[in-house]
């Protein structure tokens, strides 16, 4: 005997609609680390920009421009993969930086191609903080990519705040004010 009744899992998906989360962040502002832990939602994937540019585009990346040309052809290329997920009910998580007008811009394209929701999280830090954790990332070794303070002066020279006029739903992470 077969039931008309949903699946569980489908009920639940039409109830709840796909997000599209985006972070936007200085390097070393904690993106990746807030990026996984919005993945751990029910169906929900983690795309992350450093693993894909680091297995696509082995040892390619050297500059900002290389890291512009390697980033728009992933962007074109997972596009329309991205608004596939998300129709079919998946949230995804973009590790990757929304850091400028144009590239929050072609996070808007995506989910509004796909009929989704979204939540931009930016991660306020101070270069100070930043630049202590990116050495601390360095010196690990965990992480595909090795970024100088010098070039993360030069790549933050292109970092632009969410601005109101540009109609995102942002939610705003600081690090706590510590006292005393």
């Amino acid at each position: 005997m077969q039931s008309s009744e949903p699946a569980p899992h489908a009920a639940a998906a039409a109830t709840e609609p796909a997000v599209l989360h985006i972070v936007c962040g200085k390097i070393g502002s904690g993106k990746s680390t807030l990026a996984a832990h919005l993945a751990t939602g029910p169906r929900t994937v983690l795309v992350s920009e450093d693993d894909w540019l680091s297995r696509l585009y082995p040892g390619e990346i050297q500059a900002l421009p290389d890291y512009v040309r390697c980033a728009a052809r992933l962007r074109s290329a997972m596009a329309g993969h991205l608004e596939a997920l998300l129709r079919a009910g998946v949230s995804v998580v973009l590790d990757l930086p929304s850091n400028t007008p144009q590239s929050r811009q072609w996070a808007r394209g995506v989910f509004e191609s796909a009929g989704a929701s979204h939540q931009l999280h930016f991660l306020d830090v101070p270069d100070g903080i930043c630049k202590a954790r990116l050495q601390a990332r360095n010196a690990s070794g965990l992480h595909p990519f090795q970024t100088t303070d010098a070039q993360f002066d030069e790549i933050t020279r292109h970092f632009t705040p969410p601005l109101a006029q540009e109609g995102f739903h942002v939610i705003r992470h600081a690090p706590a004010e510590r006292k005393g």
